[in-house]
């Protein structure tokens, strides 16, 4: 719904390059801001090159005030209230407000400056109490209600019924119902969670950036691959330390120095690091922020009538209520600890083998790890990213949609783009009409929160005339970057996330709605067609296209390529319950029916994961103080989300292996048709079921994961 547009914003980069090759360039004096005039860039992309800050600030406000003007014009028309002039108006207004919207909050995860942070900042409140005027508007509720009311009289298509249903359904649950004291409540507590989300966002973000792990004696990088060192060794020119070498709180950083160094004592100490952030009693500490935002979501649940915050937000995802989260939780634990167990007994070993007695710790969980894996399969990370190079893969990923879906990537040049490392690629159908522009933007910087999404400049959408608007889509990620000499090379792990991101851009790419209010799909569904893309990453008929070395061009030898296959589920232990820590995590702090007012949230964190007996060596996958997916408010009480469409991505890739072909073209056109283009129109379950005609079966899952136990 259009009152929920200024959700997760925070700040964008400025970039100062000359937009002239684009045809945009001004008059000298008679400078227009970007965002107030129709784009004259290529595919109408943004013109990133030309925002500067104010811009931003002055859409923002025209754009508040434009689509306020568009509500009283609902509001105070004479005729009587129909889908057209009312649930349709609606859906149209705040044009100039979503464009601005999508452009800063792209530009904000990858590119943020502390203009744009503080501007986020001012921004929020009043976005916030824009949002609210619209949600609980009384006469402008009284007409979607008069429509919904008449529902059935009106001769509407199943797209136009499901977009009245879930406006009147987006109007109650922001308050409509409400009385006039409780709406104010509200008001108050959504511009208060509002801005405690941006605040743990940039705490987060200023705690990745402010460690660094300086080393400048050479044999502390004993174990390290040649590619890490270089990496390490250029941040650190890049920092003035020539001559060092520089370790950060970036994945691509600190994990492999997790999995690699020999020095146990450095290894502790980034460790640390990285799992205490927001925890250290400094101006970015994000313990009291989690404790005002858990008591201010209460509170907003409990004015809406739930007894706690989870079972308002799962009202309208797949799960339904909390209790049928946890059962699939419950279900996948058990044999996932077991076989984390398993796991740490090999680490336990290995640690003996290398003449040592001390107990693993959680510093020594990669390291000894990796030591195992090569002794039980005979194979070691550094053997594979030789053939992972980054462009390959990516032409991979190109590989089995244009198997599967029949389409084509052509890459563009002289384009705006949102970052000067950004690729850009026009995405052509079968038929060949252009169905989209997408966006690559690959590599860590200080300036970009870490992990990887994907994300729109521009949603899909039809204009006044019934003429397709082409999506504009953006894939973010945090990969290892190239280094002198030498050019991206992935892990295993970083080119499975490349064909995670790609299902989603797919999926925005494929879309095909004519209201802006049923594109969405519930949070425990969205995952699932992007997962299900990680399932052909390395089908050895896709490593033959793709997994080249990077220096001779020779394909992946045969060998390899059976070792990765054998390997492939050894450390899924490990991984599962460090998952299903951070989402027992998420859904225990959503479920609480009080907040202390003394509540120590680690204490918290400690206590909900001891009762669950879980390894000391396995820290959740997001600590409190830096779990962005929940306390940022993407994910609040979704964290589960991801094994819960992992139930659904498995059973129908399930589909394509019974068939015997994993490019199977009926099963890929059914898939595109009922699960990749129909946005939300359809329920998600019904949506999966015409795809697979039968609800899923959780086995699927625990087989893919190496958890399966049969029943005796």
């Amino acid at each position: 719904m259009k009152t929920n547009i200024c959700r997760n914003l925070c700040a964008a980069a400025l970039l100062g390059a000359s937009m002239a090759a684009y045809g945009q360039a001004d008059a000298p004096g008679a400078r227009t801001n970007p965002f107030l005039t129709e784009y004259t860039t290529p595919y109408g992309v943004p013109p990133f090159e030309q925002i500067e800050v104010a811009d931003y600030r002055e859409a923002f406000l025209k754009g508040m005030e434009e689509q306020k003007r568009e509500i009283d014009a609902i509001v105070r028309q004479r005729s009587v209230p129909d889908f057209d002039n009312t649930i349709a108006a609606l859906d149209r207004s705040g044009a100039l407000l979503r464009r601005v919207s999508l452009v800063f909050g792209g530009q904000n995860s990858c590119n943020t400056t502390p203009e744009l942070q503080a501007l986020s900042k001012e921004l929020s409140p009043l976005l916030s109490a824009h949002s609210d005027d619209i949600s609980l508007n009384a006469a402008l509720f009284a007409r979607v209600k008069q429509v919904y009311n008449n529902r059935e009289r009106m001769g509407l298509d199943k797209e136009q019924t499901k977009l009245l249903e879930e406006t009147y359904k987006d109007f109650v649950r922001s308050g409509a119902n409400l009385s006039e004291a409780d709406q104010q409540k509200l008001r108050e507590l959504n511009s208060r969670i509002a801005l405690l989300q941006l605040t743990f966002g940039q705490n987060m973000l200023q705690e990745t950036n402010a460690y660094k792990l300086v080393i400048d004696n050479e044999a502390d990088l004993s174990g390290l691959p040649a590619t890490l060192v270089a990496s390490a060794a250029e941040t650190a020119r890049q920092q003035g330390l020539e001559g060092k070498w520089v370790f950060t709180l970036q994945n691509p950083s600190v994990m492999p120095f997790l999995q690699y160094a020999d020095n146990r004592a450095l290894r502790e100490q980034i460790f640390k690091a990285y799992t205490n952030r927001g925890n250290n009693g400094n101006d970015a500490d994000n313990k009291a922020v989690v404790r005002e935002l858990l008591e201010a979501r209460l509170e907003k649940a409990r004015l809406m009538g739930y007894e706690d915050y989870a079972s308002l937000a799962l009202e309208t995802r797949m799960a339904k209520t909390p209790d049928k989260v946890y059962a699939l939780l419950d279900q996948i634990w058990e044999p996932a600890l077991a076989k984390a167990k398993e796991e740490l007994k090999d680490i336990q070993a290995e640690i003996k083998k290398d003449g040592k007695k001390f107990k693993a710790e959680g510093w020594d969980w990669r390291y000894y790890f990796e030591k195992a894996k090569k002794a039980k399969f005979d194979i070691d990370e550094n053997e594979v990213r030789p053939y992972l190079e980054l462009n390959h893969v990516r032409e991979g990923a190109f590989y089995v949609a244009t198997r599967l879906y029949g389409i084509r990537f052509r890459p563009l040049t002289y384009m705006p783009l949102p970052h000067p490392e950004a690729q850009v690629f026009e995405c052509i159908d079968k038929d060949g009409k252009t169905l989209g522009i997408l966006y690559f933007d690959f590599f860590p910087r200080a300036s970009k929160r870490g992990g990887a999404w994907c994300g729109s400049y521009r949603p899909q959408g039809y204009d006044k005339h019934g003429n397709r608007i082409i999506p504009v889509v953006t894939i973010v990620c945090n990969f290892t970057k190239p280094t002198e000499g030498q050019p991206a090379l992935l892990s295993a792990d970083e080119a499975s996330t490349l064909f995670h991101e790609f299902g989603h851009g797919l999926h925005s790419l494929f879309r095909d709605v004519h209201y802006s209010g049923v594109s969405g799909v519930p949070r425990d569904f969205v995952e699932l067609p992007s997962q299900i893309n990680e399932h052909w990453a390395f089908e050895p008929e896709v490593l033959k296209y793709y997994a080249r070395h990077y220096q001779t061009g020779e394909m992946m030898p045969a060998e390899l390529v059976k070792k990765l296959a054998k390997s492939g589920k050894y450390g899924q232990g490990f991984a599962t319950v460090e998952y299903l820590a951070a989402s027992y995590l998420d859904m225990d702090f959503h479920t609480l029916k009080s907040i202390p007012e003394d509540m120590d949230v680690m204490a918290f964190e400690a206590k909900t994961l001891g009762k669950r007996k879980l390894l000391k060596q396995i820290p959740s996958r997001y600590r409190t103080t830096y779990f962005n997916h929940t306390m940022g408010g993407g994910y609040t009480a979704g964290y589960y989300s991801y094994i819960w469409a992992e139930v659904l991505d498995c059973d129908a890739y399930g589909a394509f292996t019974e068939s015997g072909n994993i490019f199977n073209p009926e099963l890929a056109d059914r898939f595109r048709r009922y699960i990749l283009t129909p946005g939300g129109i359809d329920d998600a379950m019904d949506m999966y079921k015409n795809y697979r005609g039968q609800e899923p079966d959780v086995k699927w899952l625990l087989i893919n994961r190496g958890l399966y136990q049969p029943e005796k």
